[in-house]
């Protein structure tokens, strides 16, 4: 389920970012109510928002790269 979120370009990621913190609020809420099944989820969640801000943050230190165009055309023609 792990997805490759370094083919993303940087406003896309802080829109997932956003998703991601929102998922995070309401699998707690579902948790603390005990209408969460999978606590696993949790730890997804809590391990995806951690991927991401820390390609983020890699981004914000020049230590990574944004994608570039031709790396989104050789995964769209496959």
């Amino acid at each position: 389920m792990k997805s490759n979120y370094f083919e993303i370009n940087s406003d896309e990621l802080r829109i997932k970012l956003a998703e991601l913190k929102k998922e995070l609020f309401n699998l707690r809420f579902k948790n603390a109510t005990g209408q969460l099944e999978d606590g696993n989820k949790l730890r997804y969640c809590k391990r995806n928002i951690a991927r991401v801000m820390t390609i983020l943050h890699q981004r914000d230190l020049d230590i990574s790269s944004e994608p570039t165009e031709s790396k989104k055309t050789k995964k769209s023609v496959k």
